[in-house]
């Protein structure tokens, strides 16, 4: 495979359909995609597993929200209408498997059978399976209590949420003050129970692989590295690929990718960037992170899920508050205020009014991370300057303006008295609080489908 071929990172095999946004015709496959993920949580976590039950509870609140946001309409599901995409989706991940997921498996197997071979040894494999539950559900309620924190902020601040919104293609989804409750509400439940079925694949290898406790340390640090290595080397061009199959062939959208986009840009809805179901897929034939020694996993999926969290808060001024500097030199966020591209991670930071103090604390990163986008501007011609990212930055410095630091005065100075016009309050350069009144709405962001959540 060449490094940049279009034909490849583009190869369809079935009819290329962009989507970015469920229709009312949708709800049968949508039930059924629903059906399929409480399948699946209780084929891994067990069916009596509170953590099922749990995803059946919030995945029946996700269909009665699916309807009343969409509305209901009957008709021949797609994946009876095209069931060969089925087996397109899944040769789809097969082709896009690379190395290091096979070093990780590779790794965990060479473990297990060692045990096998060695029984003899203190390999205390049950200590180190209790010990890697604990840290799989400290790492579930860590994250969740990390989520519930956020809806909480989101609720205080509903009139700001409300304000933003309103401004973005998101104002003709939210309407009035109440509906903005149910909005947030919704994207809690829809990040809840894509994490709960992202990391099923985690729990399933923990309960019937092996650990050994004179490994442990040894399987972790290689884990690490293969990790590492991953990150630097495969996973922008990796995602790029799965990402634009999720957008591009009608079926993943609709099964696996669409309830990532199908809920209000908050970091409420984030885990890992996945859709529901899209992520057990993608932790089971993607990823190498569910095959990872425990102190390893523990460590790469509280980074990345609780760093996703952070990455898609594309709502300004509230908490987890995004970074102006990251909304620079990142375009996520375009790709959640409607338009389709980019698809990779979508980072550049050699910007030239970036500081190199900014750009020093991602010296340690490769240039597949910190020029991550150049995957999109060579296979779709993506374009770094475009309106919906001048907007989207507009947004930040309305709603989460710099702190301005006022310098000390002269000792020599008088201070002014109450009523007289003060020249250093002046020069502290702060705005008046209507000076961003005249930010326009952003315009209708050109979509290739003609329905509204974006």
């Amino acid at each position: 495979m060449k490094a940049v071929d279009p034909a490849w990172y583009h190869k369809l095999y079935g009819v290329r359909k962009p989507r970015a946004v469920y229709y009312k015709t949708d709800f049968i496959d949508y039930a059924l995609m629903l059906l399929l993920s409480a399948g699946v949580m209780g084929v891994l976590y067990g069916f009596r597993h509170g953590l099922t039950w749990l995803g059946i509870a919030v995945c029946v609140v996700e269909l009665v929200a699916f309807a009343i946001r969409h509305g209901v309409e009957l008709r021949v599901p797609l994946i009876l209408r095209k069931p060969q995409d089925v087996l397109y989706m899944f040769l789809y991940k097969l082709q896009n498997l690379r190395p290091l997921y096979f070093a990780g498996l590779g790794l965990l197997l060479v473990e297990n059978a060692v045990i096998a071979l060695t029984p003899g040894l203190p390999h205390y494999v049950e200590w180190t399976r209790i010990g890697a539950l604990g840290l799989f559900y400290l790492h579930f309620l860590w994250i969740t209590v990390y989520r519930t924190v956020i809806l909480v902020a989101h609720l205080r601040e509903r009139k700001l949420v409300h304000e933003v919104l309103m401004q973005t293609p998101w104002k003709r989804v939210i309407h009035e003050d109440t509906n903005i409750v149910f909005e947030m509400v919704h994207a809690y439940c829809t990040g809840l129970v894509t994490h709960i079925v992202l990391i099923a694949p985690w729990y399933f290898v923990i309960t019937h692989a092996h650990y050994s406790l004179l490994f442990l340390v040894a399987a972790a640090a290689l884990d690490l590295v293969i990790h590492v290595r991953w990150m630097e080397t495969t996973h922008n061009s990796w995602f790029y690929r799965d990402h634009w199959l999720g957008h591009n062939s009608e079926l993943e959208f609709v099964w696996l990718h669409g309830t990532h986009h199908d809920a209000i840009p908050s970091g409420m809805i984030a885990v890992a960037g996945n859709g529901i179901l899209e992520g057990c897929l993608r932790h089971s034939i993607g990823t190498p992170a569910p095959f990872y020694s425990p102190l390893a996993a523990f460590f790469v999926y509280m980074y990345e899920v609780k760093n996703d969290i952070d990455l898609h808060q594309y709502i300004p001024g509230v908490f987890p508050k995004f970074g102006k500097r990251m909304v620079q030199v990142t375009q996520h966020s375009t790709h959640h205020y409607g338009q389709l591209e980019p698809y990779g991670m979508a980072m550049k930071l050699d910007l030239p009014d970036v500081p190199d103090t900014f750009k020093n604390q991602f010296k340690w990163m490769t240039k597949e991370i910190t020029n991550s986008i150049h995957l999109d501007e060579e296979l779709n011609g993506f374009r770094w300057d475009n309106p919906t990212h001048r907007q989207t930055r507009s947004l930040y410095e309305k709603y989460q303006p710099t702190p301005k630091k006022k310098a000390a005065a002269p000792p020599s100075e008088a201070v002014a008295p109450p009523g007289d016009t003060n020249p250093a309050a002046l020069s502290d350069g702060a705005l008046p609080s209507d000076a961003m009144a005249g930010f326009g709405q952003l315009p209708a962001i050109v979509n290739h489908e003609p329905e509204s959540v974006l």
